[in-house]
């Protein structure tokens, strides 16, 4: 059976979408410079669809400061982060998630807002784990729903909007983000903290921010009455600085000129300059990448920071586990349905059957798919034509951790990485994992002659709404 990644030539795999040299930028002279690191030769996959623009919304206008930020990124990428060089390691806490920002600061990998951002996640992250221990014993306050319903028409559970508040208030006492986009809110909101007029804000926090936080505070939330494990995923991108128009918190709705101002969070995953995930279950772990490969820490109670537990997540090349709601089968696109049907009963290129792990919640499917291997997919079916996980705060994410370990992540006939965004709460198909693993599931859809679906996934590639 073919596969396409793995051994043939990535301008083969992708015959649809022909690739002008290693990362290629969308055609259009109105594209957004990616912010990330290369990745690796074996998940590199550029792909350039031939007359497609980018969207206005993520249009900018050249200017030096600009390019300053153009060599400030070029200069980051060029560091190499060894985690094996840090010295000093104390023998009782070892490398906490404090050290390794600050050592990843010392050698030029971050600079000190994008410290000062982690370290706000990090803190959040901890109250966050404490709310939800003590859930079932204040499930008065804290379990149960709200008794509204967020943008996407969604019962928003009360730990929801607690987490949500969370973040936020964490963020915007940084005084490092100009915005902030999460699930939880109809439009992105202002990250700055200008309401807050002590003396430490006005004198040492009220800065301009220069980043953008995505987040999704709680993904799985409405498992968390059960204990399921649920977890909280976030993105960060650099800001635009030559474009200063934030969209009003309190906006209801969005006017045809306010749209322009989402050029500031509208980024395609492959701007993500870090990204990462809390998973809340038998213990506490953060898993992030700054684009230098992925890391994984343990939250220590006793000394009440994260413990580096896991220094180098590499996917596995390929697993045998699939992760997916099956009771949607029937209605998912012909390809995702052949290639479930083959891994289920060994006909794929393996020639083993598959065993099937659902949680239910992504943080903790993808979190066991990084470490074992194998593929974790919420695929479009008859009713989402275009999926049901977001792209910003969910689907890029995910897919720049999975590609920073050496896995892959894909919409089925195109990458979730080079999809620029048309709205903030935009979902999309995703289909991550192993690299071969993934390699033979895009072999399905690159096989199928249906051209509504490659229509679908060429017009997410050229920012077209559906």
């Amino acid at each position: 059976m073919q596969q396409p990644f793995a051994s043939a030539p990535v301008s083969r795999a992708f015959a649809a979408f022909p690739i002008d040299g290693p990362v290629p930028r969308l055609a259009s002279a109105a594209s957004v410079n990616s912010k990330q690191p290369p990745a690796q030769a074996g998940f590199q996959w550029g792909t350039k669809v031939a007359c497609a623009a980018a969207p206005a919304l993520v249009a900018v206008a050249a200017g030096s400061r600009r390019s300053k930020v153009r060599k400030a990124a070029a200069a980051r990428r060029a560091k190499k982060f060894d985690v094996d060089a840090i010295q000093d390691v104390c023998s009782q806490t070892g490398i906490t998630l404090a050290r390794y920002m600050i050592e990843m600061q010392k050698q030029g990998v971050v600079d000190g807002e994008l410290n000062l951002i982690m370290n706000s996640i990090r803190e959040a992250t901890k109250v966050i784990a404490c709310l939800i221990r003590r859930a079932p014993l204040q499930q008065a306050e804290l379990l149960g729903l709200q008794g509204e319903v967020n943008v996407q028409g969604e019962d928003q559970k009360k730990l929801d909007v607690i987490t949500n508040e969370v973040l936020k208030d964490a963020l915007r006492y940084t005084g490092k983000l100009g915005t902030m986009a999460s699930e939880e809110e109809d439009t992105p909101v202002l990250g700055g903290a200008d309401d807050l007029n002590d003396e430490f804000n006005t004198k040492v926090v009220g800065e301009t921010g220069t980043y953008v936080c995505v987040f999704d505070p709680l993904d799985g939330s409405s498992n968390v009455d059960a204990g399921v494990p649920v977890g909280t995923i976030f993105g960060v991108f650099k800001e635009d600085q030559d474009s200063d128009c934030l969209v009003p918190g309190d906006s209801e709705s969005l006017s045809e000129s306010e749209l322009g101002c989402l050029a500031q969070t509208l980024q395609p995953g492959k701007n993500l300059v870090a990204a990462g995930y809390c998973f809340y279950s038998a213990a506490t772990e953060l898993v992030v990448t700054f684009g230098h490969g992925v890391a994984g820490f343990t939250l220590d109670t006793d000394i009440g920071d994260y413990k580096l537990t896991r220094p180098k997540i590499e996917i596995p090349k390929r697993g045998k586990i699939y992760s997916c709601n099956q009771a949607n089968m029937s209605q998912w696109d012909e390809p995702m349905r052949e290639y479930i049907s083959d891994l289920q009963n060994g006909k794929g290129q393996t020639g083993t059957p598959y065993a099937l792990r659902y949680i239910g919640s992504m943080v903790g499917d993808v979190h066991r798919t990084l470490l074992y291997g194998g593929v974790f997919a919420y695929p479009a079916d008859q009713k989402n034509k275009n999926g049901k996980l977001r792209l910003l705060y969910e689907g890029a994410p995910m897919s720049f951790l999975v590609e920073q370990a050496g896995g892959k992540s894909i919409t089925g006939h195109s990458r979730v990485m080079d999809i620029p965004p048309v709205e903030v709460h935009q979902r999309v198909p995703v289909i991550l994992g192993s690299a071969d693993d993934v390699d033979e599931c895009f072999g399905y859809f690159d096989r199928c002659k249906d051209p509504v679906l490659r229509e679908r996934c060429e017009n997410r590639l050229k920012g077209v709404k559906q």
